[in-house]
């Protein structure tokens, strides 16, 4: 353990508890001299021990409790006689305040009793903060999965509206191998790109374009070639002369600069 870091977040808190015990509690020990953030985490559980020892309210012992030990001790001086001089010294026991084995007979219960409330407390807060991480990746999972029927209806949507056309993608003279198709759909704002073209050299990328009608190509996302498949949304209503692709530096322009690869007219 002095070479890696613990597996286990409650060792701290038992060890802040005191509950941790032989080459365990030595290991733990010698690692948090040597690590700035384990010892980090062994203050925190110290905190969080101090925290609950200072909400726990103080009890003090029942006047019941001392009543039935006076008793007892009373009911074993009557059951054997004693020499005058040993009950001279019960009834100075009985005026007496409580022994101090009495105290230490109370400390014996309570205390292993609060370290193993204390325990209790900090086991539950772990499993609560794993209750919260397992909460959060289904939330996550469902958010995931909401996007993907979300893009599925979409595609399905795309794909049988009467206002969708094809474009094909041609490869241009003396460019990388490839070919491409956009579907298009003006009306809902859509464009879905699929083709495949040879990767992209070194320190460049591909970048997938519309041209309106009017104003300048708006791009629609940057690849490095084989297969490509997305779908993307533009302003509903745009009217389209036609679908490119260029060469551009990596992580794509603001405005095409590089060589045609592919291009599509609208018919």
């Amino acid at each position: 353990m002095t070479n890696s870091h613990p597996t286990r977040d409650e060792d701290f808190d038992l060890l802040a508890l005191g509950a941790l015990e032989g080459e365990e509690k030595q290991a733990l020990e010698a690692h948090v001299a040597s690590c700035a953030d384990c010892a980090r985490k062994l203050a925190e559980a110290r905190g969080r021990v101090a925290m609950l020892s200072l909400a726990a309210p103080p009890v003090a012992p029942s006047v019941a409790v001392k009543q039935r030990l006076m008793a007892q001790i009373r009911g074993e001086a009557v059951a054997a006689p004693a020499p005058a001089g040993r009950l001279r010294a019960a009834r100075e026991l009985d005026s007496a305040p409580a022994p101090a084995s009495f105290g230490r007979w109370w400390n014996a219960i309570l205390v292993p009793a609060a370290v193993a409330l204390a325990a209790l407390t900090i086991f539950l807060w772990h499993e609560n903060r794993a209750l919260d991480r397992q909460l959060a990746a289904l939330h996550a999972s469902m958010d995931q999965q909401q996007q993907q029927l979300d893009e599925a209806r979409d595609v399905a949507e795309l794909m049988t509206s009467q206002n969708t056309i094809t474009v094909p993608l041609a490869q241009q003279s003396g460019m990388p191998k490839g070919s491409a198709h956009v579907m298009y759909n003006a009306k809902m704002g859509m464009v879905m790109y699929d083709g495949e073209i040879a990767p992209a050299p070194t320190a460049k990328t591909y970048q997938l374009w519309l041209v309106p009608v009017k104003g300048d190509p708006i791009s629609l996302g940057v690849f490095g070639g084989q297969p490509d498949h997305w779908m993307m949304k533009v302003p509903e209503g745009m009217p389209c002369k036609w679908f490119q692709v260029t060469l551009e530096p990596a992580g794509g322009m603001p405005h095409p600069t590089g060589p045609m690869v592919l291009m599509g007219m609208v018919s």
